[in-house]
């Protein structure tokens, strides 16, 4: 851990081309396509940010560039800024590549090395600004800064759109009695007692996880007011009635499912 005016803050090191590669959500997909399809998770993050054609998009933590290659590919302007120098290499790269595949015409895009709590865009500037998988990453005061920089680059009518992962209250109260329940099924070891560790190198990168209600008061502090809900990957499982029932009452119903729905999504605007 590092630290900025004596304040916490993660090393951009820790994100390296393994990390992208290896254990970053939807890498599988970035590998096979080289970056040209999204992953379930961004695909469905990306289509409830209504992105069409003339908006200005700004990506906060855009990895390895696949939605900024979407917008490319859709005709929109985009901007990608990371603090991780893999990650803004990954970037220009499928950039370049999709502007070599393809005929986009004169679609402004581009991707530089940046810290989300100071972006380098003008005041009002944006019509979407994106912040995917990029939360849990960052301390509290971090997420505050990141926050304001997002509302003063948006134009007046723009949104946020958010995603983050897992749902706090899933580690804290839900997960406890799954790993029970997989002991219990003889599948211990898949369930360590640190729900982080299920993703070793999250242990040292997650360090902010949110709670539907946390984060509603954190996009409120910064000046959003918006929906924030919980979702959760396709449970296709093949499994007897019983685990079934139960992991439909878990996922469907209230207040159950408040703890054990993974992740979370938000669309805000200016208060």
């Amino acid at each position: 851990m590092s630290s900025l005016n004596g304040k916490p803050s993660l090393p951009s090191e820790l994100y390296d081309e393994e990390y992208f590669l290896t254990a970053c959500e939807g890498f599988e997909e970035f590998i096979e396509s080289e970056g040209q399809h999204l992953s379930r998770r961004l695909r469905h993050s990306f289509e409830i940010a209504e992105v069409t054609p003339g908006m200005k998009i700004l990506d906060v933590g855009c990895g390895r560039g696949e939605i900024v290659r979407h917008c490319i590919e859709e005709g929109v302007e985009c901007y990608g800024i990371d603090y991780a120098h893999v990650a803004t290499r990954m970037t220009r790269d499928v950039i370049d590549q999709s502007i070599e595949e393809g005929q986009h015409g004169t679609v402004k895009a581009g991707v530089c090395r940046s810290d989300a709590k100071k972006l380098p865009f003008p005041t009002g500037y944006f019509d979407r600004v994106l912040m995917y998988d990029v939360v849990e990453h960052l301390y509290p005061w971090e997420l505050h800064q990141a926050l304001l920089e997002t509302h003063r680059v948006l134009k007046p009518d723009g949104k946020f759109i958010m995603h983050t992962a897992p749902n706090r209250w899933y580690d804290q109260y839900a997960y406890p009695w799954v790993r029970r329940v997989r002991i219990a099924m003889g599948q211990g070891a898949s369930y360590p007692k640190d729900p982080r560790a299920i993703t070793p190198v999250n242990q040292h990168v997650h360090v902010n996880e949110q709670s539907p209600l946390s984060m509603h008061q954190t996009m409120r502090k910064a000046g959003f007011r918006g929906r924030v809900w919980l979702d959760s990957p396709p449970q296709n499982r093949d499994e007897n009635s019983m685990m079934a029932g139960l992991r439909k009452l878990a996922f469907d119903a209230p207040p159950f499912r408040w703890f054990f729905e993974r992740e979370l999504f938000a669309v805000a605007h200016k208060a």
